[in-house]
């Protein structure tokens, strides 16, 4: 279909003109509940933990520190949404509070907020994600299979499936070495 008169981002250094830079990513947390430490009315902590050592959503915030987060919480379908402003610490006297398994955190993200809300249902409800007759996980390739298409060719599918199994993934969940 030809549109006339459209002017199309092709690159990220137009889009960056635009939104400016860096582009945003997901920087995904998680941890036993009650992860978020609430300092006060406006105010929240979440611990960074150790992991694969990315730090690409941390450059974001530094770069731009407007944030939004979104709670899951396993079999409900309404998700809670809080919109603010971060900064990055790495140490404040709430971090003994923050320990988990012996490990405190490295770094925290300290959010003002500036809007919550929730949001509703419908979606969970539509996918069926809580409800596990729908789940079907051999629809899409296994991250071992992903990897070596697209990062480790030369690695054995049997070194893959080892390296991103959930068992050595939770050997390593509070290692400061992983």
């Amino acid at each position: 279909m030809e549109l006339e008169g459209l002017n199309e981002i092709t690159s990220t250094g137009e889009l960056e003109e635009v939104v400016g830079a860096p582009l945003q990513r997901v920087l995904d947390k998680g941890d036993p509940a009650g992860f978020t430490l609430c300092l006060d009315e406006r105010t929240i902590a979440l611990p960074e933990r150790p992991g694969n050592r990315r730090v690409d959503g941390f450059r974001n915030v530094l770069a731009n520190p407007h944030v939004g987060l979104i709670y899951f919480i396993p079999g409900r379908g309404d998700t809670l949404r809080i919109n603010g402003r971060a900064r990055l610490l790495r140490d404040a006297p709430f971090f003994d509070r923050m320990v988990v398994k012996g490990h405190r955190p490295s770094v925290v993200l300290l959010v003002e907020i500036e809007q919550v809300f929730h949001h509703c249902s419908k979606a969970f409800l539509r996918s069926g994600l809580w409800d596990a007759e729908t789940w079907n996980p051999e629809a899409v390739p296994s991250r071992a299979h992903i990897a070596q298409n697209l990062e480790r060719p030369h690695d054995s599918m049997a070194e893959l499936e080892r390296y991103y199994s959930d068992e050595r993934y939770n050997g390593l969940l509070y290692d400061a070495n992983a």
